[in-house]
């Protein structure tokens, strides 16, 4: 049997597919799942259901996919040591990587980075546990969700599930802020023992899923936001001394964005220099575009999308000794790139997130938030107000499944609307009937 095609609860060969490739499964148990479906329904940077336009999770996972499994399709003409398949973990399948791409961001709550901060402080200050969107992904694949001939999880392939895994640590070791949680880690890490993978390193397939990412978010969100006139299109703008401030801030204080080298270069005057140089292609496009912005925004997306995706390559990886996937040039890491990206990801953060009208509306979802979890908390009056499929599942597994997760659990599995219908049921004055269905 294929290591990387073993799964978790289907140890029997018998229990394999003679018509279907195993990941030609994962992929149908996954887009066919209620957690995929949900993502719809979730804010990435403007709220779900803002405009018909902008992006959600659902359409920027599917951006991610895309961009991911084309470059894994090139990658693999490239080096030649990924076709001689000599360890599990240095392999990039094309499918697997798209699959992780579409699962990546299936832990977010509702409301963004907003619902995942005041998720974590509610349940940190309350009950001492963490709550974070990259271990609930492993929570809803591993458990919550649920596959005909199963009541716990999707039970997908070990190389998806590690194709997912772009954090291999467990939240229960000191100071960990990124990683899966103890319930999930145990399995993890026995796949991880069984494919010998060195500590702290992620397959091949989820370095390129993570970086992919970031070429999403880095081009992507940008598009929406010259879309939404939050990022304006004229030289003032880009050149303003408040804006690369801001930049120069995110960039500085951002303590996972140090293996770059931020403190062998000028920050503020390379943040001017990315930015004047990007306005400045865009005058060249909109001119070449017969000055439609509509055309020039999705040139200049194209254009960004394929610079970043064409320079990712493969580089060994002096530190862990483990292959390593990032941005390339002449065989050596192009920390310049790497730093551009970052640049376009905290232009996109800075104008878009920090926003005073997106401040207001994340401080809404916020306050919701907050209502919607005292009023679940008690498990005497929550049980009384939660749906009865979740209070029934609770009841099967409350030997591993504490109230106050499962109150999480419930919450981040809401879409914007939803947790806006419920808060507004709760607490409005009137909202729709009672005969709608949950």
């Amino acid at each position: 049997m294929d290591i990387r095609k073993f799964r978790l609860d289907e140890k029997a060969l018998g229990t394999f597919s003679e018509e279907r490739d195993e990941y030609e499964r994962d992929y149908a148990r996954l887009i066919q799942s209620p957690a995929f479906r949900r993502l719809q329904g979730k804010s990435q940077v403007f709220g779900a259901g803002t405009g018909d336009y902008y992006r959600t999770r659902l359409t920027h996972s599917l951006e991610v996919s895309q961009i991911a499994r084309e470059v894994a399709r090139r990658l693999n003409k490239q080096y030649d040591f990924l076709s001689r398949k000599e360890h599990p973990g240095l392999i990039l399948d094309p499918a697997v990587v798209e699959i992780a791409a579409l699962a990546h961001d299936l832990g977010h709550p509702p409301f963004g980075h907003k619902g995942e901060e005041v998720l974590n402080h509610l349940l940190m200050e309350e009950y001492g546990i963490p709550y974070e969107g990259n271990a609930q992904n492993f929570r809803i694949l591993m458990f919550l969700e649920k596959r005909a001939g199963s009541g716990s999880g999707l039970d997908l392939t070990a190389a998806v599930l590690l194709a997912v895994n772009k954090y291999p640590f467990s939240l229960g070791e000191p100071s960990r802020l990124k990683g899966l949680y103890s319930t999930e880690w145990g399995e993890i890490e026995q796949l991880r023992r069984a494919w010998k993978i060195p500590i702290g390193c992620s397959t091949l397939e989820a370095q390129l899923m993570d970086l992919c990412d970031d070429i999403a978010y880095s081009t992507h969100d940008i598009e929406d936001g010259i879309r939404a006139g939050k990022i304006q299109m004229n030289r003032s703008f880009f050149e303003d001394s408040r804006l690369i401030d801001h930049v120069v801030q995110e960039i500085v204080e951002d303590k996972g964005n140090t293996g770059i080298g931020w403190g062998e270069v000028d920050i503020p005057a390379m943040v001017k220099r990315v930015l004047v140089s990007y306005f400045e292609q865009w005058q060249e496009l909109y001119a070449g575009c017969e000055r439609e912005p509509s055309r020039t925004r999705r040139e200049m997306k194209a254009r960004w999308v394929s610079l970043f995706a064409a320079k990712v390559g493969i580089i060994d990886d002096p530190v862990t000794g483990w292959k390593k996937v990032t941005f390339v040039n002449s065989g050596q890491q192009d920390i310049e790139l790497l730093r551009t990206m970052e640049i376009l990801k905290k232009l996109a953060w800075v104008t878009l997130i920090k926003d005073f009208r997106v401040q207001r509306l994340q401080m809404r979802s916020e306050i919701m938030i907050r209502r919607l979890w005292d009023s679940f908390k008690v498990p005497d009056y929550g049980r009384l107000i939660i749906p009865p499929d979740w209070i029934e599942n609770y009841e099967l597994h409350k030997n591993k499944w504490s109230w106050p997760r499962f109150v999480a659990d419930y919450i981040s599995g809401m879409t914007d609307a939803y947790a806006e219908k419920v808060y507004a049921e709760l607490y409005a004055s009137k909202s729709g009937s009672i005969y709608e269905m949950d």
